[in-house]
């Protein structure tokens, strides 16, 4: 099995995707838009997936925060609201916003459930500054580092009990980046104590069966490497500081914060201690470059799989009566 996670061109698996897939034998595999178009069509790509992988608990990702961040949506799915929301009612009610969010994860987790889609990219853990990108300010659920991590754990829990597991992002965090990663290559000047308050919320949900790193210059760890190449950060920030050993995946590696060919970026992602490269555009001629550099997943990193993979349980609610749930909680705002 390689250690990568790739996306998909179409709605469908070409012939060219079912022969390189097949041989390649990747992680796992990430929606976009371009690969939704109804509840059938999905449910249909995602058993298409488990067939040629022979692999019933196949990692299939999706970014599905709620908000801007939403590969599903109306009219076909209900449209979810984006971190802000709970925000507001936990600086109002912290208990009845930490049940919106986990009524909110567990309907999210069915959503997904019902198509065959098993891990999404969430909860975001980043903790919002006054000039965080928009990028990321828009999506955060909050301020404050004990906040971010009670809404976190919720969606953690709620996700799980709808059957779909979370990721946890964008370690060690990406709250005092002032650009979009998509376009640039952030660096952070704060220091070591400073950029305590932002591993806070990782740190208390170590325990997470999957991350996702972040594409960013930490001065005070290592001034010549963004996260996902740094074997400083990886080893000594997020599995060290942090406590996090569950499976750790790069950002998209083809955002342009990065520099070099993809299969470079990948290479040295899995050399600074990242378990998996996530390369989202399925493109055929960078994925066969990446799969031709990467050797197999190691036996750490599949037991981080098995292990995060475990922690989700049979989809449980019903999809409208959790909604209405959420919905009650966030109307006390």
């Amino acid at each position: 099995m390689k250690p990568v996670i790739y996306g998909l061109a179409g709605p469908t698996l070409t012939a060219d995707e079912r022969a390189f897939f097949a041989d390649a034998a990747p992680l796992g595999f990430i929606l976009f838009k371009r690969n939704i178009q109804n509840r059938a069509q999905v449910l249909a790509l995602t058993d298409s997936l488990r067939a040629l992988t022979g692999r019933d608990d196949l990692p299939i990702l999706i970014d599905q925060e709620g908000g801007r961040v939403a590969r599903m949506g109306p009219p076909e799915w209900p449209a979810f609201p984006a971190g802000p929301a709970f925000d507001a009612l936990y600086r109002l009610a912290p208990m009845s916003a930490i049940q919106a969010m986990r009524a909110n994860g567990q309907a999210l987790g069915v959503m997904l459930s019902e198509v065959g889609i098993t891990v999404d990219c969430a909860p975001i853990l980043d903790v919002a500054r006054p000039d965080t990108t928009d990028a990321i300010g828009t999506r955060t659920y909050g301020a404050e580092p004990m906040q971010v991590a009670a809404l976190g754990r919720a969606m953690l829990e709620g996700l799980a009990a709808g059957g779909v597991v979370g990721v946890v992002k964008h370690m060690p965090g990406h709250g005092l980046a002032k650009v979009d990663t998509h376009h640039l290559l952030p660096t952070v000047t704060a220091t070591a104590d400073e950029l305590e308050v932002d591993l806070e919320p990782f740190r208390s949900l170590a325990h997470a069966g999957m991350g996702m790193t972040s594409h960013i210059v930490f001065d005070a760890w290592d001034a010549a490497r963004p996260a996902t190449l740094s074997p400083i950060v990886v080893e000594q920030v997020i599995r060290g500081a942090i406590g996090f050993n569950g499976l750790l995946m790069t950002d998209d590696i083809d955002m342009k914060a990065l520099s070099g060919t993809p299969a470079d970026k990948a290479a040295g992602a899995i050399a600074a201690g990242c378990d998996v490269v996530l390369d989202c555009w399925g493109r055929m001629d960078e994925m066969v470059a990446i799969a031709d550099r990467l050797g197999d997943a190691p036996s750490v990193t599949i037991a981080r799989l098995d292990r995060a993979m475990a922690m989700r349980d049979a989809p449980a609610g019903e999809l409208a009566e959790l909604i209405a749930r959420r919905d009650a909680f966030l109307a006390l705002v």
